[in-house]
């Protein structure tokens, strides 16, 4: 929203408006088109890409072709591919100069020990990782490999078109997408289900094809934070036709960009949404205002207003996280509203709700990001998370009692308290805005959990901030047990990226943070260990900000008075100092 100088502003003087009265959303026709995007939004800076097509197993014969459209796409889209099956260019010095590596069609046993310890290295450094078919047929003694990719190869069927559903349609990999894609390619099974672990991008419909063997539950595109890295994988392109289908060159080329970190996008695993708006009808859906949406290619896109399309077939009341994917097709204006009661007068959304803002130019206090007019994001980690005009963004609004947490894509941009009774975070209704002529955004996939005692809200990850805005850290990046936890200046890397577990663990590197022979005494070691389900590895993050130790009954404390790099964190009475204050993704 934006400053509107109108005269029914002066109504309610203090607070700029984004919103007056009534509309009608505007359904249209949705598609299942796949066809490309014309081209990226906003031109990448260049970048090296390495293609790995090693192989110690089956060999495909589409790997020469795969190559071909993967240098083909770099010349297109400003990067450079070089590509290999020789792994002796898998050391430290030689990785770095890669946004991401590219794992086409290996299979089998295709690195050594040393050259495993450097990949790991350049992955916990923030490297990107790009599986694409046969890459889950690969290394299946390495866990750490398991891991990135997600899953690994079991068996398949025949060659044969199946359906793909795709799930997400805000990440570059698929935003080109329909909500189905129909394609011809070998469909694996895998070992196991990388839902609980990754963020799915497309699954397949089992009963499209004859073979699947994943319970109906089939996922083949997915996206995962890891150690510090990313991962992308896609189960397509065992055949040679493959590489010259637009839309699997524009598949492909969607992971290599979030892998290298040209586009941002909320890989974080999900289960347990329901959908409030799926794409196909506004059924539970009433506008408020003048404008309204028009729905086509499964999103509202606004015209007119101001005005506000509002869910209201239900109330939400208590605990609960909302996620919808937008886009702004330029310099536009836009908003989310919750908690605010039932009205056909979009002015009560105002009055009695909050509104988090879209609209990345406006001043700090309402700015993508933002509660609108009464907390600014935090500015730098917003212009770190935000994709630019043209590409979709994913919020996630997550309401804990009336705390309100804002992530862009994935990334904690906002973290705001209500103080003011009037307003309630734990009741109400939840709204889209069309701010008016000229202010083009869209929605996708709007959807919640949590709301009405559903399912809560899986694990987090991201930095966990301390005492001067020093990052909870692990000492060197080692991954051995008994490493030492301390507090260093925040950098990005894998050794600053924790997961808050839904069992209460904290974790890192693939292992947790853990109380040192599960000890009670004040200043007993905080350490990294093998996660082993003990009270020691067990936290409770507390609403004055600390993190405490169930077991112990004591908190996460950083030591001394001088908090500086390489501060050892232990356990101590708790006392809500500043050195026991911690910011959790």
């Amino acid at each position: 929203m934006r400053t509107q100088l109108k005269s029914v502003l002066g109504l309610f003087t203090g607070l700029v408006l984004c919103l007056t009265p009534q509309a009608t959303a505007l359904p249209g026709p949705g598609s299942d088109s796949a066809a490309p995007s014309a081209a990226v939004a906003a031109a990448d800076p260049a970048y090296k890409v390495l293609v790995f097509s090693r192989t110690a197993g089956f060999r495909h014969s589409s790997i020469d072709d795969g190559i071909a459209a993967l240098r083909a796409l770099g010349t297109e889209n400003n990067f450079t591919v070089d590509a290999t099956e020789d792994p002796q260019v898998f050391t430290t010095g030689n990785l770095g100069q890669y946004k991401a590596v590219v794992f086409l069609s290996t299979t089998g046993d295709v690195l050594g020990d040393a050259q495993q310890t450097a990949f790991e290295q350049y992955i916990q450094g923030g490297g990107g990782y790009v599986g694409i078919h046969a890459a889950a047929d690969t290394e299946y003694d390495w866990p750490f490999y398991e891991g990135l990719a997600g899953a690994l190869f079991q068996s398949h069927p025949a060659i044969q078109s199946a359906t793909v559903e795709v799930e997400d349609r805000a990440h570059d990999a698929t935003a080109h997408l329909g909500p189905t894609w129909q394609r011809t390619d070998e469909w694996y099974n895998y070992r196991t289900n990388p839902r609980t672990t990754a963020h799915v991008l497309a699954s397949l419909d089992e009963s499209s094809y004859t073979g699947g063997t994943m319970s109906g539950d089939h996922p083949i595109a997915w996206c995962k934070d890891y150690q510090g890295g990313r991962a992308f994988y896609t189960g397509g392109g065992h055949t040679d036709e493959s590489y010259g289908e637009p839309a699997f060159r524009r598949h492909l080329l969607g992971g290599i960009r979030w892998a290298a970190g040209m586009t941002e996008a909320d890989c974080r695993p999900e289960t347990g949404y329901t959908a409030l708006f799926d794409g196909s009808s506004t059924t539970g859906w009433s506008q408020a205002g003048p404008g309204g949406f028009t729905l086509a290619d499964g999103s509202l896109t606004s015209h007119g207003g101001l005005g506000m399309l509002w869910y209201s077939a239900e109330e939400f009341t208590g605990d609960y996280s909302l996620k919808l994917d937008w886009k702004a097709a330029g310099d536009d204006n836009s908003g989310v509203f919750i908690g605010f009661p039932a009205s056909d007068d979009p002015w009560s959304a105002v009055n009695n709700g909050y509104e988090i803002q879209i609209d990345a130019t406006d001043t700090a206090d309402r700015t993508t990001g933002a509660v609108y007019g009464f907390k600014s994001a935090d500015i730098a980690a917003r212009d770190a998370a935000l994709n630019p005009p043209g590409e979709w963004n994913t919020y996630e609004l997550r309401v804990t009692g009336e705390r309100l947490e804002i992530f862009l894509n994935g990334r904690k941009v906002n973290d705001f308290t209500n103080t003011d009774p009037v307003r309630s975070l734990q009741q109400g209704h939840i709204g889209i805005q069309n701010h008016g002529d000229g202010d083009d955004v869209s929605f996708r996939n709007i959807r919640i959990d949590g709301a009405g005692g559903t399912t809560p809200p899986g694990p987090r990850s991201g930095a966990v901030k301390g005492v001067g805005g020093k990052c909870l850290d692990v000492d060197g990046s080692n991954t051995a047990d008994g490493t030492k936890v301390q507090l260093w200046t925040c950098n990005g890397t894998g050794a600053q990226n924790w997961t808050l577990a839904t069992n209460g663990t904290v974790q890192a590197l693939g292992k947790c943070l853990d109380v040192s022979g599960g000890g009670t005494a004040d200043g007993t070691r905080i350490q990294l260990w093998t996660c082993n389900g003990t009270g020691a590895q067990t936290w409770a993050p507390q609403s004055d900000g600390t993190v405490r130790n169930p077991q112990s009954g004591k908190c996460l404390d950083a030591s001394g008075g001088t908090w500086n790099d390489g501060t050892p964190v232990h356990l101590w009475t708790c006392h809500t100092g500043p050195n026991q204050k911690w910011v959790l993704p």
